[in-house]
């Protein structure tokens, strides 16, 4: 094996110049192939994080809605005969019942879900509708009472932060985290009070300790946060009072199945986070198809140029190849030297490429991205994923190792005698 390797070398040094130009096509296939879906994937978890990281796995909730069976329905009117099935019940303009859209026994629910083993956290919330006051202005609102450190920990609440700290809202009386469209159009500072009117009619005043922005801007021009403690008191309601539980699971597969259960366990409403979200896993599984196509398009490319200087070398080595017949080299043996010979340039394009991929990537890393709807990015987002290497490599060699064996197979074809008679 040695000598055939010996041999390969040879040759590829006997061509240098068109074995360079094959091996850097494999290298900028290879380094545009990591970079191209480093990049890309980066892009996908930062649009996907704007949403998918402030979205529970599971969320049970109650919504108010028309029963499915009115009174009516329930009262049987006798026909005339046992074959008449008695007069039609037509029910106009049907209305939800008089109700709270409170979760029913959120404690003890919290409680069962916290010792499941698939579940990783709990967390409840309690919305609230409100209008901020801003002199003879009314602004919708919606405040958010949420755990401030299950939120940190559990939805990378701080991330969005633009302003304050989160320790403020967990401990502070009466404050609020406004979002940053709302503060705008509120001229509202750190520091400054707000006032709120409930749904109900009662006025409160709140203290801004942080602005939040999510890089979504109608979301930032309506939503707010508090403790759960503070909307509790501020729409005068108990400390059980509760409308959503959000869930976080070890195991995201499992979400659609657990909501499905969660909802006929507890008796409640329930959402999974790819329903929830399933156009933003189309726009990821999109974008990634479009990534992978073009990088396999690229070391596609750089296979047909291998095989193209392959065949231009058998046909300028035809009496190198009798040669080595004749000498008593046999057919499997000349295949094995040109397959080498493939095999060594995608090598070496492999390397190089993953070299120059990362490389890119580090460039890409520390190149300002700065824009107003997404305040904690700094740079265009790379995934250093080690995957994109691995498959990028193996999918180079298969290529040149298919590229080489065509004219591999040609050259152990080859009759030394009719070469040496020609000659």
């Amino acid at each position: 094996m040695l000598l055939l390797i010996e041999i390969a070398v040879t040759l590829l040094r006997a061509k240098l110049r068109q074995s360079i130009i094959a091996a850097v096509g494999v290298m900028f296939s290879i380094a545009m192939f990591v970079t191209l879906l480093g990049f890309m994937n980066g892009l996908n978890q930062l649009l996907d994080g704007l949403v998918l990281n402030r979205t529970p796995h599971v969320r049970l909730y109650n919504e108010l809605k028309v029963s499915d069976k009115q009174p009516i329905d329930l009262v049987r009117f006798p026909g005339p005969s046992t074959f008449d099935a008695g007069p039609y019940h037509i029910i106009r303009s049907a209305k939800p019942k008089n109700e709270l859209p409170r979760l029913r026994n959120a404690t003890a629910i919290m409680s069962a879900l916290e010792k499941d083993d698939r579940v990783l956290a709990v967390s409840p919330r309690l919305v609230a509708q409100v209008l901020f006051n801003v002199g003879t202005t009314e602004l919708n609102g919606i405040v958010n009472g949420v755990d401030v450190m299950k939120e940190v920990q559990y939805y990378k609440f701080k991330d969005y932060l633009v302003e304050g700290e989160p320790y403020d809202l967990a401990t502070g009386n009466n404050a609020i985290v406004l979002g940053k469209g709302l503060a705008d159009l509120m001229e509202a500072k750190i520091g400054d009070l707000v006032q709120v009117t409930t749904a109900s009619g009662d006025r409160s005043m709140l203290r801004v300790v942080g602005l939040f922005q999510t890089g979504i801007a109608e979301y930032d021009k309506v939503q707010c946060y508090a403790s759960i403690k503070t909307v509790q008191k501020l729409i005068a309601r108990p400390s059980s009072y509760y409308t959503d539980i959000n869930v976080k699971l070890h195991d995201l597969a499992n979400a659609p199945s657990m909501a499905r259960e969660f909802e006929s366990r507890f008796s409640v409403q329930a959402v999974d986070i790819r329903t929830a979200n399933a156009q933003f896993e189309t726009g990821s599984d999109v974008r990634n198809i479009i990534s992978y196509a073009v990088g396999v398009v690229l070391l596609i490319v750089a296979g047909f140029g291998i095989y193209n200087i392959l065949n231009m070398m058998i046909y300028e080595k035809l009496d190198a190849i009798a040669i080595l017949k004749a000498t008593g080299f046999n057919g499997r043996d000349v295949q094995r030297i040109f397959l080498l010979l493939s095999i060594i340039i995608g090598l070496v394009g492999g390397v190089g490429g993953l070299a120059g991929g990362f490389a890119l990537q580090k460039v890409i890393d520390n190149i300002p991205f700065k824009t107003e709807a997404l305040p904690t990015v700094t740079t265009y987002p790379i995934d250093f994923s080690l995957k994109f290497y691995i498959i990028a490599v193996t999918f180079a060699l298969l290529t040149t190792w298919v590229a080489g064996w065509f004219p591999a197979r040609k050259a152990s074809q080859v009759d030394p005698v009719e070469i040496i008679r020609g000659k």
